[in-house]
């Protein structure tokens, strides 16, 4: 009789704890990861790299699921990187020129080399990545890369038509690019994105360099009132999107696998973003009431030959620290005329 009771409790039992242990294998199976980013949560950048969250989760069947935290919320902009490297955050992006002389050779995207929009800049910048593996980005999983479209002068209260006009001016600027400023009269002045409305808005700089996407993204148009189009000395700024190194090896094959090829995609539609929200930023901006100046071609060369010291700059720096930055600007060169010449080809293009 007691048999009768006894041994199907001890089957119930067994049952139990073999349910409780299948569900803790599953548990264990999922990885959650956090994902960091300054740009604000509505604009296009922070919008994408959200949507690459989710896509990750889609296509690992839930194995990865990440926690987005856009607009500075978790890591500030400028440490992001670090963040990523000692585990803050699992995951991050942010701008190479937040962390200056970090990444010299990649430091190329961000030169006035006349840069044509924000899809060549975001595929040329992954194809130099894959070409010299270079390694400054060692201590973290490379996701991608992306870089924007056209930078350039923005100001408020004077018209620029010529580097005269620029002489004495605050212009925010960053990194690389305030070599770039320097070489046009003007006064360098660096500070992060989040801070630079408020700067324009209390006069503290005259003007900022950047993407037209800039106007509209950043609500900049509401706080400027040229937009000056001096594409002959264009530049750009790169991005990562970086994993830490130990969560990207504990993930399995297949995960790795899938995002691997969702990586790839993803650099596309940032490229194509940027140029889109550019058309975007211009139409906000002209709304606004503000003006969009030419320069004339004979001042466009008086601009690109007062810029060459940036670049000689950037190639014995690099040489100093035996890194091939010149190698970098000829690759980079030899894509921008096969881009005008109508043969520039990319996988991420």
């Amino acid at each position: 009789m007691l048999r009768q009771f006894v041994l199907p409790l001890i089957t119930g039992i067994c049952f139990l704890l073999s349910g409780l242990v299948v569900s803790e294998n599953a548990q264990a199976g999922e990885v959650n990861l956090t994902y960091s980013n300054f740009f604000p949560p509505g604009h296009i950048q922070s919008v994408l790299a959200e949507s690459w969250c989710k896509e990750v989760e889609t296509r690992t069947n839930g194995e990865v699921k990440i926690s987005y935290f856009g607009g500075n919320t978790l890591v500030k902009a400028a440490q992001i990187y670090d963040g990523v490297v000692t585990g803050r955050t699992d995951i991050g992006m942010s701008c190479l020129l937040y962390t200056r002389g970090r990444f010299p050779l990649m430091d190329v995207i961000n030169l006035p080399f006349g840069n044509p929009s924000g899809k060549f800049a975001t595929a040329v910048f992954n194809e130099l990545y894959n070409k010299f593996q270079p390694g400054e980005l060692a201590d973290t999983k490379v996701m991608y890369l992306h870089a924007h479209g056209p930078g350039l002068i923005h100001t408020q209260k004077k018209n620029i038509t010529s580097m005269a006009d620029l002489k004495g001016l605050k212009i925010r600027s960053t990194g690389s690019i305030a070599g770039m400023i320097k070489a046009l009269g003007a006064i360098p002045v660096s500070m992060p994105m989040p801070e630079v409305y408020q700067a324009l808005q209390k006069g503290v700089v005259q003007g900022a360099i950047y993407p037209e996407e800039t106007n509209k993204g950043w609500k900049m148009g509401e706080v400027i009132d040229y937009s000056i189009v001096s594409y002959p000395i264009a530049y750009s700024v790169g991005f990562f999107v970086v994993m830490n190194n130990d969560k990207w090896n504990a993930l399995s094959q297949e995960a790795r696998d899938a995002i691997t090829t969702i990586n790839q995609e993803w650099a596309k539609k940032h490229g194509d973003a940027w140029d889109t929200s550019d058309y975007e930023g211009i139409r906000f901006s002209l709304a606004q009431g503000n003006s969009m100046t030419g320069i004339d071609p004979d001042e466009a060369d008086k601009w690109k030959t007062a810029v060459q010291p940036v670049f000689d700059e950037y190639i014995e720096k690099t040489e100093k620290r035996a890194v091939p930055g010149k190698d970098a600007l000829d690759f980079l060169n030899k894509q921008l005329k096969s881009y005008h010449d109508g043969n520039f080809q990319s996988q991420y293009y």
